[in-house]
């Protein structure tokens, strides 16, 4: 008999559906999926208590230890209503500071939640209360920004409901919130990352695997392999310590939101996790998005999307028969996934698709998405253009990429502003914006897959006038010692917050000088984005910059106050890519033009 080992487990949980054959259990002892119908609770009104404290959970009937808020891991869905005044009284029961961040909602500075930012923090046996204007609607949530509780189950979703009608009409909704959790200590997850960066990645490549012909050929994994890069480097934690979930539950435990046929069903889909992004499909369903981060969008119809860590998309589906579906969320780097179902009754299950091919990052994951015919590295030894040769890309006649890249990759004439330090490991030479293209491991996925420029604004922007100053941030890391950071610059090595005037009309451009997917967050604003739809571009609070790639958005700074801007992977904000930004009252002295 094989060994049961956890990544087993998992591995055979998500491939099954319904009652989960276990091949090394006996029969009397194979698991019976039966879904679990619980709504998560919910607290609302003009006054609301919400408590933190240490509490034990259930994943896939198993105990481990968590940060939950009102005794539930998620915390309670908060809602409440456009317009109204709220006051939330935060009770701290834990033996460390907390606090709360309102992630998505436009706040007074003081109100946002960061310690050391724009309020003291909660400390130990305190409370704290919240009191602010609900100016918005939409979908958000509520997570902790006090050292990596949020990874230990500190996080809960918010609906707001509009003043008027509401635009997307549905007959019935469910909140799905997303996220991951370990039964290691989040410290001792950073610990071991920055021993070793690559410590939870399973999935590389093998001698095996090249005999088999799978993944890059012999002599892509030598070039790679000279640069010093991993191209399985998708994900920084993975399903190798993680199990993903549906509110609170595990693939096994079967969570289902349930639907009379003929209803038109709006799902709430938060990404509350710390590391993971994921990739969300209801197979036998097509899914219509209708908002994004709170804001409404034009509906537009999709097989699948990638929800970026602390990302919300609002999807109508339409099931019209009385057979269940499966909702499927896969980790972007294919190392687990979590499910739910959606079913006219309780314990119907349908069948969950096995675990796609991981994927691997290429040319263009490392900027060189500038350089035709070099995308996939896969380029013909002759396809060397002089222009490209004489950069030291590429040698005509060898191979593709090979000579010179240890040069090209760290080369500062492509970004002379950067500090020459190990936090900027690399520079991309020729990014590119890739909010056209499908995210990293679904260009191929044979179906139509979200993509950023899909999405229009439902309403005309409120803010019209063209940017007239604009800003360039560059995204560095060092994988090998797991250091991030803006600019090359960690948090504690900030000098100065990035200075804004009070209205100004700013272009930001994020360049990615990674080979990772970066979801950045500015607190306390929303932001345009550039991908050609003018008064209707959408708008949004966070934005997932694709490896070696480039995002640009127009932001109205209309927010007086401090307020943090950060990578949303809780590790790599831990590590320092995090900075502070100031808005300025415009009396006073402000950003240069």
């Amino acid at each position: 008999m094989t060994r049961p080992t956890r990544r087993r487990f998992l591995r055979d949980a998500t491939l099954g559906g319904g009652a989960l054959a276990l091949p090394w259990l006996p029969a009397w002892a194979q698991p019976v999926s039966v879904g679990l119908a619980v709504p998560l609770p919910t607290v609302s009104g003009t006054d609301i208590a919400l408590t933190v404290g240490h509490r034990m959970m259930t994943i896939d009937g198993r105990q481990q230890h968590a940060i939950g808020i009102n005794g539930t891991v998620p915390g309670p869905l908060i809602r409440l209503k456009q317009g109204q005044n709220v006051r939330l009284a935060v009770t701290n029961t834990l033996d460390e500071e907390t606090s709360i961040h309102w992630h998505g909602l436009l706040v007074p500075f003081q109100m946002d939640g960061v310690p050391g930012i724009s309020f003291p923090g909660i400390p130990a046996r305190t409370t704290f209360t919240y009191e602010f204007p609900v100016i918005q609607a939409g979908t958000y949530w509520y997570h902790s920004h006090s050292g990596l509780q949020e990874q230990m189950g500190h996080y809960g979703p918010i609906v707001i409901d509009p003043a008027g009608p509401d635009p997307v009409e549905s007959d019935r909704e469910h909140v799905i919130v997303l996220s991951d959790h370990s039964p290691l200590h989040p410290h001792a997850i950073f610990r071991k990352l920055k021993l070793q960066g690559g410590y939870f990645n399973y999935q590389k490549q093998t001698l095996g695997g090249l005999l088999a012909g799978r993944g890059q050929s012999a002599g892509e994994r030598r070039m790679w392999g000279g640069m010093r890069m991993d191209p399985t480097d998708v994900s920084d934690v993975t399903g190798a310590t993680y199990t993903y979930l549906v509110n609170g539950h595990g693939p096994t435990d079967n969570w289902t939101a349930l639907f009379t046929p003929g209803e038109r069903v709006r799902l709430r889909i938060v990404n509350a996790s710390a590391m993971t992004i994921f990739n969300v499909r209801i197979p036998g369903l097509k899914l219509t998005i209708v908002q994004a981060d709170g804001q409404n969008v034009r509906p537009v119809a999709v097989d699948e999307f990638q929800i970026a860590v602390a990302e919300t998309y609002d999807v109508l589906v339409e099931p019209t028969g009385p057979d269940a579906y499966t909702l499927v969320a896969e980790a972007w780097d294919r190392s687990g996934l979590t499910r739910a179902t959606l079913a006219p009754r309780i314990g119907m299950v349908a069948s969950v698709p096995a675990l796609r091919r991981r994927p691997l990052a290429t040319m263009k994951d490392m900027g060189m998405g500038g350089m035709v015919g070099m995308d996939h590295g896969t380029a013909a030894a002759t396809d060397c253009p002089p222009e490209h040769a004489a950069m030291g890309h590429c040698t005509p006649g060898g191979p593709p990429m090979a000579a010179g890249m240890n040069h090209s990759m760290r080369d500062f004439a492509n970004a002379p502003g950067l500090p020459r330090t190990p936090t900027v490991q690399t520079v991309a030479p020729m990014p590119v914006d890739r909010t056209g293209e499908a995210p990293q491991g679904l260009a191929d996925a044979g179906h139509r897959v979200l993509v950023y420029r899909d999405l229009v604004a439902l309403d005309r922007n409120p803010d019209l006038r063209a940017p007239y100053r604009q800003l360039r941030i560059h995204l560095t890391g060092n994988m090998e010692r797991y250091m991030w950071a803006f600019d090359g610059v960690k948090l504690n090595e900030v000098t100065a917050p990035i200075p804004f005037r009070q209205g100004e009309r700013v272009r930001v451009t994020l360049v990615n000088d990674t080979m990772m997917a970066h979801p950045i967050h500015l607190h306390g604003h929303f932001f345009e984005l550039v991908t050609g739809h003018g008064d209707h571009s959408p708008r949004k609070h966070t934005i997932n910059v694709a490896p070696g790639g480039t995002a640009t958005f127009d932001l109205t700074a209309d927010a007086v106050g401090d307020w943090a801007f950060h990578c949303h992977l809780l590790y790599h904000m831990h590590a320092g890519m995090m900075q502070v930004v100031t808005v300025r009252p415009d009396s006073e002295e402000g950003a240069e033009a």
